[in-house]
């Protein structure tokens, strides 16, 4: 009786699939790990923005939510209420961009890899969806978010 060669074998049909199986697990593997390492540098992150006159300065955390509030100089006394709050609004909402842009720069290692799962897997993830919430944050996010969907409307246009 003849011998059949094993098709899960370095020879078989399938040894090609599985070493790319492998190598793709391996890759997945080393994602996974770096992305543990962003993470915990993350939750250490923070951004730190001071008022011009230097009279205030906020800290924000990973999330956006505020770590400090410190004031170098008893000027906001004299200020008007909503002239404080404005102030402190408008450098909160500074350091939040900030801490935002940190955290694109740190997941934009990833780009490639929700392209990766989608072919390999299916219902992979977007990261251009999973990074909405922190693009958001950023000053002038409407005008940027709607002139792409003027832009994407433009383009079904021609598609048809």
């Amino acid at each position: 009786m003849p011998t059949t060669a094993d098709p899960f074998g370095p020879d078989g049909l399938f040894g090609s699939m599985s070493e790319e199986i492998e190598q793709a697990m391996e890759a997945m593997r080393a994602h996974q790990k770096r992305a543990e390492e962003i993470q915990a540098e993350l939750s250490r992150s923070s951004a730190t923005v001071t008022s011009k006159d230097r009279m205030v300065t906020v800290k924000v955390g990973p999330q956006g939510q505020v770590l400090g509030l410190t004031f170098h100089t008893t000027g906001y006394q004299e200020m008007a209420p909503s002239q404080l709050g404005k102030l402190l609004t408008d450098l909160l909402n500074e350091a939040r961009a900030q801490m935002g842009e940190q955290v694109i720069r740190a997941m934009k290692q990833f780009e490639g890899v929700g392209d990766m799962l989608r072919l390999g897997l299916s219902g992979g993830s977007n990261l251009d969806q999973l990074l909405e919430p922190l693009r958001s944050m950023r000053p002038g996010h409407d005008a940027d978010a709607e002139a792409e969907r003027r832009r994407a409307g433009r383009q079904e246009e021609f598609r048809e």
